[in-house]
């Protein structure tokens, strides 16, 4: 099979298609015929070798995708060849990808494979961070960084058609906001113009945001801090402006009894993703079903251009998800 490499961490040249062995199915797991796949931050840093987390993943790449289910090994459950899945894998950017049948998604009958790759990650990061992290409450409101990325995106979804929250997101151009508010973002701050911190505080009458997601980390700090209600919750999913932060205040995060949670979904155990694709399944499945919440397409690549895909992220074109697709998409 045809599989995207990268034999030395570079920048977007460095991802090189060769032929490779397909992958056999073990027990528990699924082969699938890949479709369409999604590129990630978490693809940008593998590539680059930057960070514990990723010096390992650099020779194959791909963290999500979207297929037909090839082969099955023993004790898949009721998955069987010709099933149309998504979720979670190692080394997606290929034809072929193995997946432990516990993590696999069925995908909603009214949605495409490339709209189907658009969902795992962001979706279940959104998930993971706003409920199981973040326990966001019914009328709370939700601060949301990066409004108009993929995790953003499904986030501002999550918590309206989920929780009914107040949604507060930043971006940095007014097509972003735009874009943000007709997904259902209440208020939408255009970070370049203004202090976010002080809009925050003026939208909520001084009580601050119940929650905060944030991926652009050292820069917001202190905002972030400041834009928090009393007992409210942190959670970084993200350094897109840098890792390192200044001088912190201790007793500001002690008078507000402020949560401050880091997490990165990439390294978690194959138990916590497949308890975390199972739930989400049964509970936000439903709604992509129904149309409540869709999957958000910025652009989509053939694999052969995946180079292109990333250099569109890393240049932070993307509203939405930046999918790649694999051949005939019948």
């Amino acid at each position: 099979m045809r599989a995207i490499v990268v034999e030395r961490p570079g920048g977007p040249e460095a991802l090189k298609l060769v032929e490779v062995p397909t992958p056999t199915p073990g027990e528990g797991e699924l082969l699938v015929r890949v479709k369409a796949g999604a590129i990630n931050r978490t693809d940008i840093l593998a590539r680059k070798g930057v960070g514990s987390a990723y010096k390992k993943a650099t020779s194959r790449l791909g963290v999500e995708m979207a297929g037909v289910v090839e082969t099955v090994g023993a004790n898949v459950g009721g998955w069987q060849a010709g099933d149309k899945v998504m979720g979670l894998v190692s080394g997606g950017y290929a034809e072929y990808a193995v997946i432990p049948a516990d993590r696999a998604m069925p995908i909603p009958d009214n949605l495409s494979f490339i709209e189907a790759a658009a969902i795992p990650e962001v979706f279940l990061t959104a998930y993971q961070t706003l409920y199981w992290i973040g326990k966001l409450q019914e009328g709370e409101t939700v601060l949301i960084h990066a409004g108009a990325s993929g995790v953003g995106t499904a986030a501002i979804q999550l918590a309206k058609q989920v929780s009914k929250a107040t949604v507060i997101v930043t971006a940095g151009t007014d097509e972003k906001l735009s874009y943000c508010k007709q997904l259902g973002a209440d208020h939408a701050i255009h970070y370049k113009q203004v202090s976010f911190d002080e809009e925050v505080t003026r939208l909520t009458k001084g009580k601050g945001a119940n929650l905060i997601l944030d991926l652009i980390g050292a820069p917001y700090w202190n905002k972030n801090i400041q834009s928090a209600s009393m007992d409210g919750r942190v959670v970084l999913i993200g350094t897109l402006g840098g890792k390192e932060t200044g001088p912190i205040d201790l007793f500001e995060l002690m008078g507000k009894r402020l949560q401050i949670t880091g997490t990165l979904l990439t390294p978690r155990s194959d138990e916590y993703k497949a308890s975390l694709s199972q739930e989400l399944a049964d509970r936000i499945l439903p709604l992509f079903a129904s149309g409540a919440i869709k999957p958000i397409i910025d652009k989509v690549f053939p694999l052969e251009e995946i180079h292109n895909a990333h250099r569109r992220m890393e240049a932070d074109e993307n509203i939405g998800k930046i999918i790649f697709q694999v051949g005939d998409q019948e």
